[in-house]
């Protein structure tokens, strides 16, 4: 297995299951700190956090597959999120991510994040951004944008180049 933790990762990650009553409860807390740490949680990520908490990997893998917040592959430069719920779908979110995606090279009807071959930019329809009045919304990396128009999102992607 090629994955390996740091060491001063590894220690904390240690302690960290001495808070549980038991090793599994702490598979959660081990994900989000490898993801927060590498990017993505891999099937090596997987699979060692299965070995130190005593688990089988699919114990593990069913909780990156449930939970949307988990990432099986590294994310783009650039993440770009767009709001798919009722007010910013009623403001054109699904146009606007198809345009990004026709810009990226990207395939419009693809479900879940795509990420560009040169894995600059990632293009991801999310779960309500919380600005259901100036829909559509979306975030680029952590910079939240109001009342996107392609206009506006052409311009965004031109300062990301």
């Amino acid at each position: 297995m090629s994955f390996a933790v740091p060491p001063d990762m590894e220690k904390e990650l240690d302690e960290l299951v001495t808070h549980y009553p038991q090793k599994r409860s702490a598979s959660l807390m081990f994900l989000h700190a490898i993801q927060e740490r590498f990017g993505h949680v891999s099937q090596e990520a997987i699979e060692w956090t299965a070995k130190k908490l005593d688990l089988q990997p699919i114990n593990v893998y069913e909780l990156v597959t449930f939970y949307p917040m988990f990432r099986q592959v590294p994310l783009g430069k650039y993440h770009v999120k767009v709001c798919r719920t009722l007010s910013c779908a009623l403001g054109g979110s699904a146009e606007l991510r198809e345009h990004f995606c026709q810009k990226l090279g990207l395939d419009a009807k693809e479900h879940g994040a795509q990420t560009t071959k040169d894995g600059k930019f990632t293009v991801e329809f999310v779960e309500c951004l919380a600005g259901c009045g100036t829909a559509p919304v979306m975030m680029l990396n952590e910079e939240f944008h109001e009342a996107v128009t392609i206009k506006k999102a052409d311009e965004m992607l031109a300062r990301c180049k």
